[in-house]
C-alpha cells in the first residue's frame, strides 16, 4: 500500500513512524525541511520538501495512484485543498484533518465526498470524547467500550487495598469468568500475563468485562466509586469546549482561561459552564475558584508541562479525578509515574483512527493504548480462518498477543483456553504494536 502524508507536525510524524513498521510505502512531505529532519535515516520513510497544495510538488512525490493521501498540517483550509487536488491528480482516497465540527455532520458527508474528501478527522473532538468517557467512570484510568458496547476495556491502577495483588494467574484466582486481565503495564514494560505472572502493587491492569461486571471488577481492585459533580477545566482550548458541550448540563463546570479574549468567545459558545478569566496554574487562583471542592480537574492547555504540574497541584488539594492532555509523547511515561491520573494524547488517538482504515477487512476496530505499547483490536472471524480451527489454547497465537473475549449473537463472552471461536464471532484481541500484522493472518480465510 502506498501512502502519502502531508504535514510533518506531531500528528503526521507520529503516524508516519507508526505506519513505517507495517511494510508500507510511506512518503512524508512538508514545506519546512527542518521538520523532516533525519526521519528518512531512522525510519523506512521517504521524505520530501514540498507544498501540499502545489500541483507540481504533489506530482513530484507521486500522488497519482497513491492508495491514500493524508493531509494533517495545522491548517484546515490547506488540508482540504491538498486533498481535493490530490484526488484530481489520481489519489484513490483522501483524508483531511479539520477543525470545523459542522463538516463532520452526517448530512454533509456526500457533499465532501463529491469534492474528493473521503475522510475528515477532528483530533480535538476525538480527545474530547475520551474526556467525557473518563469522567463517567472516575475510578478508571481509561475506559473503552468495545463491540457496540457488548464489552468494556477497563484500565485500573492497582493500590494497596486491591484483592487481586499477589495472586498468580495459574492459581485459578482469576478464573471467575467475570473479567479477564489481558495486559499489565509495569513501569515501562507491557506484559501479557501468563500462568506464573501475578498482579503487583503499582501495576496498571487492562481488563475486559461486560458492563454488568464492572462493579465486581471495581470491588476486586479496591476502588471507591465517587460521583462527579464539580469539574474545573484548566484551559479554554477547543478540546475543553467540545468536552464541556458533551457533558450533562446538571454538572457544575468551570473553565479557567488566562486569555481574556478567548474567555469572551467561550462564553458565546458554551452555555453549561462558568467561564473565568484566571490562570489555572496559579495556586491562589485555584483556591479562590474552589479547587478543594472539585471532584475532577481537567488540564487541556497547549502546554504538556503546565497540564502535568496543574494536575499534581490538584491532587494535593484532594481532587479525586485528574485528566491531563500530554502531547509530548516523551512525557507520557513520566506523567503516569507521577500518578497524575488519566493521560490523553491527541496524536495517538488520531493515529488509531487513521490506522484502522489501512488494515485488513477483517479488522472492525483498532485503538492504540496511549499508556501501553499495545493495541486493542476487534476482528471478525471468517469462515475457514485459522482462528476458527480449534480451541484457543491450540491456535498457537503470537507470544505478544492474547484473545480477551468474543461477541456472539450480541452477547459478550470472556475467552479461556477451552473456548472455540466460530465464524461470525467478533473477537477482541490485545497485542503489542509489532504483533498486529501477525494477528491479521489468523483471521484471513
Amino acid at each position: 500500500m502506498r501512502i502519502i502524508i502531508a504535514g510533518a507536525g506531531e500528528v503526521g510524524t507520529h503516524l508516519a513512524k507508526l505506519l513505517s513498521r507495517e511494510n508500507m510505502d510511506i512518503s512524508l512531505m512538508d514545506e519546512f525541511p527542518e521538520r523532516l529532519g533525519d526521519l528518512a535515516a531512522n525510519y523506512d520513510i521517504i521524505t520530501k520538501v514540498g507544498n501540499p497544495t502545489s500541483i507540481h510538488d504533489l506530482r513530484d512525490i507521486g500522488v497519482k495512484g497513491a492508495d491514500l493521501f493524508i493531509s494533517v498540517t495545522p491548517h484546515e483550509t490547506e488540508n482540504m485543498t491538498a486533498c481535493m487536488i490530490a484526488k484530481q491528480l489520481g489519489a484513490r482516497r483522501t483524508l483531511a484533518r479539520i477543525d470545523n465540527y459542522e463538516y463532520l455532520l452526517p448530512e454533509n458527508r456526500a457533499f465532501f465526498e463529491d469534492m474528493g474528501l473521503h475522510h475528515l478527522i477532528y483530533p480535538e473532538v476525538l480527545a474530547a470524547h475520551e474526556i467525557v468517557e473518563s469522567l463517567k467512570n472516575s475510578w478508571l484510568r481509561y475506559h473503552i467500550s468495545l463491540c457496540d458496547n457488548a464489552l468494556e476495556l477497563c484500565v485500573v491502577k492497582i493500590r494497596e487495598n486491591a484483592d487481586i495483588i499477589g495472586h498468580k494467574f495459574m492459581s485459578g484466582y482469576f478464573a471467575d469468568g467475570r473479567y479477564r486481565i489481558v495486559a499489565i503495564k509495569r513501569g515501562t514494560e507491557t506484559i501479557i500475563p501468563r500462568g506464573t505472572d501475578e498482579v503487583e502493587l503499582g501495576d496498571m491492569i487492562y481488563a475486559i468485562c461486560t458492563k454488568d461486571n464492572m462493579e465486581f471488577l471495581r470491588e476486586q481492585t479496591g476502588k471507591v466509586k465517587r460521583e462527579i459533580q464539580n469539574i474545573i477545566f484548566f484551559g479554554g482550548t477547543r478540546m475543553a469546549q467540545k468536552a464541556v458541550q458533551n457533558l450533562p448540563h446538571e454538572l457544575n463546570i468551570k473553565i479557567l482561561e488566562a486569555d481574556r479574549d478567548l474567555c469572551t468567545r467561550l462564553s458565546e459558545k458554551v452555555d453549561n459552564a462558568l467561564i473565568i478569566h484566571a490562570d489555572g496554574s496559579d495556586m491562589q487562583a485555584l483556591q479562590e475558584e474552589g479547587i478543594q471542592d472539585a471532584d475532577a480537574f481537567v488540564a487541556v492547555t497547549d502546554s504538556s508541562e503546565a497540564n502535568i504540574f496543574a494536575c499534581l497541584a490538584a491532587k494535593r488539594f484532594g481532587v479525586h479525578k485528574t485528566i491531563a492532555d500530554v502531547e509530548n509523547i516523551d512525557y507520557i511515561s513520566m506523567a503516569e509515574g507521577l500518578d497524575i491520573g488519566t493521560v490523553l494524547n491527541k496524536k495517538t488517538i488520531t493515529a488509531s483512527y487513521i490506522y484502522q482504515m489501512l488494515l485488513n477487512a477483517s479488522v472492525l476496530n483498532v485503538r492504540n493504548l496511549t499508556s501501553a505499547d499495545a493495541e486493542i483490536v476487534e476482528f471478525m472471524a471468517l469462515e475457514g480462518s485459522r482462528v476458527t480451527r480449534g480451541r484457543v489454547r491450540d491456535i498457537n497465537l503470537p507470544y505478544d498477543a492474547t484473545i480477551g473475549a468474543i461477541v456472539r449473537a450480541d452477547e459478550g463472552i470472556l475467552v479461556n483456553g477451552e473456548t472455540e471461536i466460530l465464524p461470525g464471532d467478533r473477537v477482541v484481541v490485545l497485542c503489542k504494536n509489532d504483533s498486529l500484522r501477525l494477528m491479521e493472518k489468523y483471521f484471513k480465510n
